[in-house]
């Protein structure tokens, strides 16, 4: 349950400082900032764990860049889920992705 509420607690932070990056646009409130990141605290305790065993050939054939490739995406799934939060180009949701993997690596610790 430590873990669980780390990645919750991770999302939430991970997308609020995501907002101070230039050119990403928040139009909702602190509750639909919330939200996305425990969506994104969500998937990564859940589905991430499935999705790391499943692309784990192309994470070993790629030396494990595929692997931030898969963050994107999950970055990338609750940017289309929560409408208030709007990555204008890939750029921005790489940025994002780096600093959400800095916090789940700072905040969930096995």
């Amino acid at each position: 349950m430590k873990r669980f509420s780390a990645y919750i607690i991770a999302g939430v932070l991970g997308i609020w400082l995501a907002t101070g990056i230039p050119g990403v646009d928040f139009t909702g409130t602190f509750a639909s900032l919330a939200l996305a990141g425990f969506a994104l605290g969500v998937i990564n305790f859940a589905v991430k764990p499935i999705l790391d065993i499943l692309t784990l050939p192309l994470r070993i054939l790629t030396l494990g860049i595929f692997s931030l490739f898969l963050n994107i995406a999950i970055v990338w799934v609750v940017d289309v889920l929560i409408l208030e939060k709007i990555f204008n180009n890939f750029t921005q949701l790489f940025i994002a992705t780096a600093i959400l993997w800095i916090l789940n690596l700072i905040l969930a610790r096995k």
